[in-house]
């Protein structure tokens, strides 16, 4: 009553001024009520539409993928035409349809400088990389661009002998030695070890010293640089992330060169790997590749929770002792933020949900299973035809035993060859290989989105198992490895968009072809 006489009262008061303006300044006045009303209208009509999506959105999860995906169309539009108007069309698990669209490109610029002659270099180079076989890969992609940037000798890096790990192989145990020298020659001059007449020359040993994490080219001009060209041989030690993500587009071509081309690993390695390779295409057409990280040490640093009771609180409590400085985490809090790594069970049921058959074949890369063969038995259920190293190549895989690097570099090459590479994390093989992937033709990876599928997996028993399929399906859009789901600016290993090209797309009818 009291809104409906305010409302007479104004328009009262309203027309009554008007009446004592001259014609223009009723037209002035009217005109900007009408835009006020405009405006007031539109804004209720946008409120009540997002009032209403968001209603939406509390059911069907689909909202913000919506949103995302509109905003990736309008980004770029050349690459959704592709999709025929119709972006819910079922995925190909086994295959993206746009990955013959892409392919590899690092070669050298036209105006890139050659490698620096050794006796003009500006001194020797030498690296010790630190962890495991892929944490020591980025070392040493990063070593080059690094020699590149000083204009320096590099001496083949060392590897880490001392880390969790506990493995003694030198880089001539696990890499082509011969053939990182030869494939780089045009880029940094590369060699075995320090001259010998220049070691006796040296007044004092090589020096040695740490740089700060992800530091930039200027950091390595301004404070290596120096001391360099005054003692001749410097050590950079525990090399690992020791450079910026963002580099120029021809450093980052070289990081590509040494990671995709360079590193090639020892052909006892290679033949190895490519045997087990043909033992799964052997008995399926095609496989999946899960690099399952479900180890006790991987497990007590996540500081997750993965439903052991007392038994896995208290195990796993004792092994987080040997680091003094990790965090005190929330369990529940590390697994809403999608930080901890899927279960060998949670692994099976989001690979079902997307699609695959109890009769696909899985090989499964990985270490010590927290648990055995107890958790690893949910998964073997959903997916019978499970195989491992251990299983493909008992007597060949002995000499490899005792050393976790070329053991890891096993599962390195087949995971690479499969038709499907899954992830359970996002540690350094599981970024490097997706990175890799797309390099070669954006093949098939899928990497949990674990943030959302962590509350789905909490409430899988509310719902039937079409429902929870579907919700699986709309959370991992975007997960899948596809082409639109590059993010320049991000982490190179997993993301290299500057040595990633696009061929010129035409309309596949009679007699057009694709363009390279």
């Amino acid at each position: 009553m009291g809104v409906s006489v305010g409302k007479a009262w104004s328009l009262g008061m309203l027309s009554t001024n008007l009446a004592l303006l001259p014609n223009n300044k009723k037209k002035h006045v009217c005109s900007q009520q009408q835009r006020k009303t405009i405006t007031i209208s539109w804004s209720l009509v946008c409120g009540f539409m997002l009032f209403i999506l968001g209603l939406i959105s509390l059911f069907t999860g689909h909202m913000l993928s919506d949103l995302e995906w509109y905003s990736h169309r309008l980004v770029h539009p050349n690459f959704y035409s592709r999709l025929d108007g119709n972006y819910r069309a079922p995925i190909d698990i086994w295959k993206s349809k746009l990955s013959k669209y892409y392919y590899g490109c690092s070669d050298r610029g036209r105006d890139y400088a050659p490698a620096v002659p050794e006796q003009m270099s500006n001194g020797y180079l030498l690296i010790a990389a630190s962890g495991g076989l892929n944490q020591q890969r980025t070392g040493i992609t990063d070593a080059v661009v690094v020699a590149r940037i000083l204009n320096a000798t590099l001496v083949v890096p060392e590897l880490d002998h001392h880390s969790f790990w506990k493995d003694d192989s030198d880089f001539i145990n696990i890499f082509d030695v011969d053939w990182f020298i030869s494939y780089l020659a045009k880029d940094v001059t590369i060699v075995k070890r320090v001259p010998d007449k220049v070691m006796r020359s040296m007044e004092k040993p090589p020096y040695t010293m740490r740089v700060p994490r992800k530091s930039e080219p200027d950091y390595y001009l301004d404070q290596v640089l120096p001391i360099l060209l005054r003692r001749q041989v410097v050590q950079l030690t525990k090399f690992d992330f020791r450079l910026a993500n963002h580099l120029d587009d021809e450093l980052q071509k070289l990081r590509c060169r040494v990671n995709y081309h360079a590193l090639r690993f020892t052909k006892p390695i290679q033949e190895l790997g490519q045997t087990i390779v043909m033992r799964m295409q052997k008995m399926a057409r095609r496989f999946i590749a899960v690099h399952l990280r479900f180890e006790p040490d991987m497990l007590a640093f996540s500081s997750c929770y993965f439903g052991g009771g007392d038994k896995e609180r208290n195990e796993l409590g004792e092994i987080r002792k040997r680091w003094t400085t990790l965090p005190d985490l929330s369990a529940d809090g590390e697994r809403k933020r999608g930080k901890c790594p899927l279960t060998p069970h949670e692994v099976g049921l989001m690979l079902r949900a997307l699609g695959f058959t109890n009769d696909t074949y899985l090989y499964v890369a990985s270490g010590e299973i927290y648990g055995g063969d107890e958790t690893m038995q949910p998964l073997k259920d959903l997916f019978p035809n499970i195989y491992t190293k251990e299983m493909l190549a008992d007597e060949e895989l002995k000499p490899f035993l005792p050393f976790s690097s070329r053991l890891a570099a096993v599962d390195y090459i087949v995971c690479d060859e499969s038709d499907v590479f899954v992830t359970n994390n996002n540690g350094n093989m599981a970024k490097i290989l997706a990175g890799r992937r797309r390099y070669m033709g954006h093949k098939r990876t899928i990497r949990p989105n674990a943030k959302k599928l962590s509350t789905l997996f909490a409430g899988r028993h509310q719902m039937d198992w079409h429902t929870f399929s579907k919700k699986v399906k709309a959370c991992q859009r975007g997960f899948l490895g596809e082409p639109d789901e590059m993010r320049p600016g991000r982490d190179y290993q997993e993301f290299p968009s500057s040595c990633v090209c696009e061929r010129q797309y035409v309309n596949e009818e009679p007699g057009t072809k694709i363009d390279t």
